[in-house]
């Protein structure tokens, strides 16, 4: 397994942020929408994406939420893969304690084998969903992912098994040898201090976890041991950002979040609503702040108030790389912000 991957971008750069930019996307389905329509969606924007510049497009594992079509994630990179030619294409994350770790090092040996070179494996602990689903994934196996650091070991002797303490009684094929990175993902200081320890890429999920993004990626940094796939620390950070025109179109759009994440709260969760202009007669104002806890990191704005902002979010953070998270209801708007984004200067 190389780094290549990883660090191998030097022509992803943005040109006014010195770094790559990369989108997350969860196929997020519409209100008033199909499965359909969002899958086809997301070939679109990856296609723009490419011409764009971006680095990786990496779909998200959920289950059991009405505004997300990528839950078979390995087949959506598929989709998304066959569509394009140079993006990374990857998983934001594969969620693996809701799976075998011996189908998921074949699902990424064939994904590797049919787009070699092109293919990020990134794996969270949580179960992306609720905990009825979850026994439902899980099955017999159950667990709560509190052995993910076991089943990371397994599933990387399984791809690598040359590089493992014990081999495995099975071989993956295809996954054996696969050169497929492997990313650990987390939105808390326990895959941080993994990542780490086992000189692993860090993706912090910022998008949703604002106030731990700092403390995580220095606890990354600073704790950081050099392995055979990564020589230095390479944290990338996910963050949401709505770009428009204007500030005050990038405001009215980012309330489709808002309202996604305010389902949530009130456990009832819907297909991505439409933007409204104004959140103050749909929340309470306990409801805003518990937002504020989720969304605070949000960055919205016109391409002259995102420059600044995108620019001291970095500062602060340290990404060696960025993931731009982005639910607008709209597709053409959702275009025009990941074409902002990509174009600023």
């Amino acid at each position: 397994m190389s780094n290549k991957g990883i660090t191998d971008h030097a022509d992803r750069r943005h040109a006014l942020f010195g770094i790559p930019l990369s989108v997350l996307d969860l196929s997020p389905i519409l209100a008033g929408g199909t499965v359909a329509r969002s899958l086809q969606n997301t070939l679109d924007l990856a296609q723009h994406a490419e011409q764009w510049g971006y680095h990786r497009y990496w779909l998200a594992e959920h289950h059991n939420t009405p505004s997300v079509a990528s839950s078979a994630t390995s087949l959506v990179i598929s989709h998304v893969a066959a569509g394009t030619s140079t993006l990374r294409v990857g998983s934001g994350g594969i969620m693996l304690p809701n799976h075998a770790p011996l189908v998921i090092a074949e699902q990424f040996g064939t994904l590797d084998a049919l787009y070699p070179g092109r293919i990020d494996l990134g794996l969270g602990r949580a179960p992306g969903t609720d905990g009825l689903t979850a026994k439902a994934l899980r099955g017999e196996r159950g667990g709560t992912g509190h052995n993910f650091p076991e089943l990371l070991e397994e599933l990387k002797a399984y791809m690598n098994p040359g590089g493992a303490a014990a081999k495995p009684p099975v071989r993956a094929i295809p996954g054996e040898g696969a050169d497929v990175p492997i990313w650990l993902l987390g939105s808390s200081d326990f895959s941080a201090l993994l990542a780490a320890k086992l000189g692993m890429p860090f993706s912090f999920a910022g998008h949703f976890s604002p106030m731990f993004t700092v403390p995580a990626m220095n606890l990354y940094r600073s704790s950081f041991q050099p392995s055979s796939e990564l020589a230095r620390p390479y944290g990338m950070v996910a963050v949401n950002i709505v770009a428009a025109d204007t500030d005050e179109e990038a405001e009215y759009l980012s309330t489709s979040l808002q309202q996604a994440f305010l389902w949530l709260i009130r456990n009832n969760p819907q297909p991505l609503p439409p933007p409204v202009r104004s959140m103050d007669t749909l929340w309470t104002s306990q409801e805003r702040h518990a937002l504020q806890q989720q969304l605070g990191g949000t960055i919205t704005g016109s391409p002259a108030t995102l420059k600044e902002k995108i620019a001291r979010y970095i500062e602060a953070t340290g990404a060696d790389e960025l993931m731009i998270s982005s639910h607008i209801y709209d597709h053409a708007a959702r275009l025009r912000s990941y074409e902002i984004i990509a174009g600023l200067h």
